[in-house]
C-alpha cells in the first residue's frame, strides 16, 4: 500500500481528500512524526498531515474502526500503544490469513510471478554478500512486503486485502518500536522467504504453509524479545 497522499486509486483517479488524509496520517505514523501512545487533537493532526479540519474529522471514525487511533475519555485521541497485546493480535492475524493464503497461492500463482519473487530475493542476498549496503535495508523491506502482498492479493478478495494492509501498518509500528529489520538480519529473513518460494515452485501447499507458519512464528518471537 503506497503511503503517498497523492497516489491515485487503482482506476487512475485522484484520491478523495479524506483518502489523502488517511494516507497522510499513516505516513506520518510510520515516519514517527506521530508516536505510539501519544495523545493528539484533531488540530494537531491538521498541522502534522497538512490536511484541513473537515478531512480530519471525516478521517477519525475510520481510524477508530481500524484500531489506528482511539478516543480516550476526557483526554482526547490516542495513537495505539505498541505492547504485548498488539504483538499477539497482529501476528495471530497474520498467521490465520497468510498460512491459508499461501496454500492457495502455491497452486494458483503465475509461474512468472514466482520467478520474479525468487529473482528479487536472490538479488538482495547478492548485494548483502558483496557488502553493498547503500539502500539495501529499504530494498530488502520492499522485497519482504512484495512477497507477502503478492500472496494476499492472489486471493482476489478486497476485504481481506484491506484488512491485511491495516494489520501491516501495525506490524510496521511493532518493528519500529521493537525490532526494525536491520542489515545483519537479512540472510535469516530472506532465507525464510526462499524456503517459502521453494515450496511455491514445487506447487506444494503443505510445505508452503509450514514454511510460512515458521516464518511468522520467528517474527512474532523476535517482536517479544524471545529470540
Amino acid at each position: 500500500m503506497s503511503l503517498l497522499p497523492t497516489q491515485p486509486n487503482k482506476d487512475g483517479e485522484p484520491l478523495k481528500l479524506r483518502e489523502q488524509a488517511y494516507e497522510g496520517y499513516t505516513r506520518s505514523l510510520l515516519a514517527q512524526e506521530i508516536k505510539p501512545g501519544q495523545f493528539i487533537t484533531q488540530r494537531q493532526l491538521v498541522e502534522i498531515t497538512g490536511f484541513p479540519l473537515g478531512a480530519i474529522r471525516e478521517l477519525v471514525p475510520r481510524l477508530e474502526a481500524e484500531g489506528l487511533i482511539r478516543t480516550a475519555p476526557q483526554r482526547g485521541m490516542q495513537v495505539p500503544q505498541v505492547d504485548l497485546n498488539l504483538v499477539r493480535n497482529a501476528y495471530q492475524f497474520r498467521e490465520f490469513i497468510e498460512v491459508a493464503a499461501v496454500r492457495l497461492f502455491a497452486t494458483s500463482a503465475d509461474q512468472k510471478l514466482i520467478a520474479t519473487l525468487r529473482a528479487r530475493h536472490e538479488e538482495i542476498l547478492k548485494r548483502f554478500e558483496r557488502g553493498d549496503e547503500d539502500g539495501l535495508m529499504q530494498d530488502a523491506e520492499a522485497v519482504d512486503l512484495h512477497l507477502h502482498e503478492a500472496i494476499i492479493e492472489g486471493l482476489g478478495n478486497d476485504i481481506i486485502t484491506q484488512a491485511y494492509r491495516v494489520n501491516w501498518i501495525k506490524i510496521r509500528l511493532i518493528r519500529l518500536a521493537e525490532t526494525r529489520l536491520y542489515v545483519p538480519m537479512i540472510p535469516s529473513v530472506i532465507g525464510d522467504h526462499m524456503t517459502i518460494i521453494d515450496a511455491l515452485e514445487g506447487r506444494d501447499p503443505d510445505a508452503a504453509a509450514k514454511a510460512m507458519q515458521a516464518h511468522i512464528e520467528v517474527a512474532r518471537r523476535r517482536a517479544i524479545n524471545m529470540e
